[in-house]
């Protein structure tokens, strides 16, 4: 039987191959979306009902046009889908003057003319009494931050990919792909599937579909738990912001104000490493014992009875920027994994952004930190 022929193969349909997806139909392409489970689920990065979204970002200056077009596009699919995709509670980036949050915020709020106030420890305490920071802490506050719904998110983006023309296929995951004289032709459990091009947009399981490559990316076990308040009143969005807290030196907490079914936090990075498909799915005491340890110094009213908690990862790079780039052997190939646990917020201008890699239009941002090249000299192929 001969292969059905797409323009675009996408293989994944999380945050990112959803939003590609939706992007490159719009503009006329016979797409083809694939993933191995049905999504929105909960067996890779893009679940867990909320994921922040900032503008003062502290991972580096290079991001901020970034996140700025995609709030606009956030936005234009909310209109167009009419869902609910996300909350605007604005932002705290707590720490030390010098510790990276703060600095990075501060650099990202300076260098883009950002609106940002700097607070210290006593009108940190004054104007959200839910927090109990140390002495000496201080923190950037911006406006336009929030949360998203990933699962809403992704919903949206597959519901408009497929009025755009686009053949979404679930539960078939991709066992392999291979050049062709004039694309891809990519094999699944259920058939053989030709394109001109193909994205990679598979998180945890991308290496496993570009081995040659020797990227040198891990997948890491992150657990997210809510709480009770204590004080329901201090926890609402109208009092408490959404907030990254570098409790100590190169170390994160996040969360989010209750938003209706608790107070959602979670570290950010240091879980144990995993295979994807072999997670550890169960949340334990011991997930739990060292997050009350810190709310119970920190914000003492959110350490209340725990009503829920969930396995998600984080697809982590060495230097923990996102992985987005052409395929040196095959330029038709685009290897997309733009996470580091903190992608999701981007899914919606790297869709935009990936379809115009993949339609040979330029991309509108400097994508020069995202290089897969750039790990060849410590990872040879």
């Amino acid at each position: 039987m001969p292969a059905t022929s797409y323009d675009v193969v996408v293989l994944g349909l999380g945050a990112m191959g959803s939003a590609a997806s939706c992007h490159l139909a719009r503009r006329g392409a016979r797409v083809l979306g694939l993933d191995r489970f049905a999504p929105p689920h909960a067996h890779g990065s893009s679940s867990g009902r909320t994921r922040i979204i900032r503008e003062a970002y502290f991972e580096h200056p290079a991001y901020v046009p970034m996140v700025q077009r995609a709030y606009d596009l956030w936005e234009a699919l909310e209109h167009d889908s009419g869902r609910r995709l996300s909350v605007k509670t604005g932002g705290l980036m707590i720490g030390p003057p010098e510790g990276a949050v703060v600095r990075g915020a501060l650099l990202s709020a300076t260098t883009h003319g950002l609106a940002h106030e700097i607070l210290d420890a006593a009108t940190l305490r004054r104007r959200y009494p839910a927090l109990e920071p140390d002495e000496g802490t201080v923190a950037v506050w911006e406006p336009r931050a929030g949360a998203l719904f990933p699962e809403a998110c992704v919903a949206a983006h597959l519901e408009q990919a497929a009025r755009a023309g686009a053949t979404l296929a679930t539960d078939e995951p991709a066992l392999a792909w291979s050049a062709t004289a004039d694309g891809v032709e990519v094999r699944t459990a259920k058939g053989h599937y030709r394109a001109g091009k193909l994205l990679v947009a598979c998180g945890a399981w991308t290496t496993s579909l570009v081995p040659e490559l020797g990227l040198p990316l891990v997948a890491q076990r992150q657990v997210q738990l809510w709480f009770e308040a204590l004080d329901a009143g201090s926890f609402s969005p109208e009092r408490l912001p959404i907030f990254i807290w570098e409790d100590e030196p190169d170390r994160f907490i996040y969360g989010f104000p209750d938003l209706g079914d608790g107070i959602k936090v979670a570290r950010h990075h240091e879980g144990e490493l995993t295979d994807p498909g072999q997670v550890r799915r169960e949340v334990t005491d011991d997930d739990v014992q060292p997050m009350r340890a810190v709310l119970a110094r920190l914000i003492p009213g959110a350490n209340g009875p725990l009503l829920g908690s969930a396995v998600c990862l984080y697809t982590n790079a060495p230097d923990s920027h996102f992985v987005l780039g052409l395929h040196p052997d095959h330029p038709g190939v685009l290897v997309a994994s733009p996470c580091s646990g903190h992608g999701f917020k981007f899914s919606s201008v790297l869709g935009e952004t990936m379809a115009d890699m993949l339609l040979g239009a330029t991309p509108r941002f400097d994508l020069g930190l995202f290089r897969l090249d750039r790990f060849r000299s410590a990872h040879p192929r």
